[in-house]
């Protein structure tokens, strides 16, 4: 029997919590307590429709994966499905429809702030605050970047340089460039095929993706995204509290053709990423346009009531890594600092990434840079890999020189992919390897074996200081 929405409202609290995905109804009471990203999330859309906020954050499946039979209900009247195509837009998703109409074609777009700037203007509120944000003042992911004009190169002459080849092996699989795609959560906020556009450009270009354990797609579908077999997927896992619920998904990628794993061992909990947490979601927007002319005295009380509510200081990102073990050490199991990066060596692993997770903590080239100067025998116990900030072909140079054995983009992939797809990832690949190429026959490289350390050289520097005329 088909419910209307009118019955499905009256299920909006956590004594009875029903939603409305792809117009099926959904008893999602007892699952409250075991949602990874806490309750609090569901009961945001309590006896409404979440179809919006739920698809771009999940994989096809999963719910009726999480969920018994008997919690699946029924479809939803014919009548609201149809009321519900005739909702009014909301300012933003006209504002990125006209974006969408006027954006410049792909072969406008010649570095990757080309593409990043298309992307920030098509982008949801909400989507562009999730890919945008960093910690508090995010000055740490202004440093990522900045942290690379400090280094600069001291080229080699009259080397032969008419051909260049920038290719190298990860963790024994090729890659076209010292380039890799680092584990980055949700592409489908930014783009309807999310992460396998990333699979599939990744393939065509052969450079390899490290798939986020939050990724929007299943695992399974981007294996079988990918243009062949032969291709290798990595997978960034965040470790579950519950040890056989971290090896089980473990095992799961390993069976379905995943060649590596990446534990994240920085984000024990989520930094204070106020961009992101202070985002509405798009059902928050929907009901302010439809009430946005509304005063009653209810409105006018609602200060006192928003002050005794608990601080929710989450956001999307928090939600993601709300089930993540807390109590990780090296003797159970992304580097930010030299002493770890030695600790990580001890035990065992076969490579070390040193990440500071889009801006928390020291920019990452400063890190490589310091283990380069204080423990170079790293680099020759282990392999190094190195992501944030990273925008240029020289700042792979840059990374390369100092002695990681490739670099991962995370965020410019994202924007990338949210403004032109598939063909977006390809274009800033292409992008990349043209500036490695040309930037390696500058410096008189004709091989990837040929950028040593003795090409950079970190210059701090403060510009002076402009004093205002009287």
């Amino acid at each position: 029997m088909p419910y209307t929405l009118e019955q499905v409202a009256q299920h909006n609290s956590k004594e009875s919590c029903w939603i409305v995905i792809e117009n099926q109804v959904y008893d999602v009471t007892d699952f409250l307590p075991e949602h990874p990203g806490g309750s609090k999330i569901i009961l945001n859309f309590a006896g409404k429709d979440a179809t919006e906020a739920f698809n771009p954050v999940h994989p096809p499946g999963v719910i009726d994966a999480q969920l018994s039979r008997d919690k699946h209900l029924g479809r939803l009247d014919g009548k609201d499905i149809k009321d519900k195509m005739k909702q009014p837009k909301t300012n933003d998703e006209l504002r990125m429809e006209r974006e969408q109409r006027n954006k410049p074609s792909l072969g406008k777009m010649h570095n990757l702030r080309d593409l990043e700037i298309v992307a920030r203007k098509i982008l949801s509120y909400k989507a562009l605050a999730y890919y945008a944000s960093a910690t508090d003042d995010e000055v740490a992911m202004e440093e990522n970047r900045r942290a690379f004009s400090r280094i600069f190169f001291l080229p080699r002459v009259m080397r032969p340089v008419s051909t260049v080849d920038p290719s190298t092996n990860i963790l024994g699989y090729p890659s076209r460039i010292p380039v890799f795609v680092s584990g980055a959560a949700l592409a489908k906020l930014g783009h309807p095929l999310g992460e396998v556009n990333i699979t599939r450009a990744c393939g065509l270009a052969n450079i390899i993706q490290m798939v986020s354990s939050n990724s929007s797609c299943s695992f399974a579908e981007l294996a079988q995204a990918r243009i062949s077999k032969d291709q290798p997927l990595f997978f960034q896992l965040y470790k579950n509290k519950n040890d056989e619920t971290a090896m089980a998904r473990v095992k799961h990628v390993e069976e379905i053709g995943y060649k590596a794993i990446f534990l994240t061992v920085d984000a024990v909990v989520m930094s204070n990423r106020e961009r992101d947490i202070k985002a509405k979601p798009a059902d928050e927007d929907k009901e302010a346009k439809v009430h946005e002319l509304e005063e009653t005295a209810t409105e006018k009380t609602r200060g006192t009531e928003e002050a005794e509510e608990e601080y929710d200081g989450d956001g999307t990102a928090g939600a993601l890594i709300a089930n993540d073990d807390r109590d990780m050490t090296w003797e159970k199991a992304r580097i930010q600092c030299v002493d770890d990066a030695v600790l990580a060596v001890e035990a065992g692993v076969d490579g070390i990434m040193i990440s500071n997770h889009g801006g928390s903590s020291m920019p990452s080239v400063d890190v490589l840079f310091k283990l380069r100067k204080q423990r170079p025998d790293v680099f020759d116990k282990v392999e190094v890999y190195i992501d944030g900030g990273v925008r240029r072909g020289t700042d792979v140079l840059k990374c390369v020189s100092l002695g990681a054995r490739a670099v991962g983009l995370g965020r410019p992939v994202l924007f990338a992919q949210s403004a032109y797809g598939e063909a977006g990832v390809r274009r800033l690949i292409q992008i990349l390897e043209r500036e490695i190429r040309a930037g390696m026959a500058l410096l008189g490289a004709a091989s990837i074996k040929d950028l040593k350390p003795e090409l950079v050289e970190q210059v701090n520097f403060q510009p002076a200081q402009m004093f205002a005329k009287l």
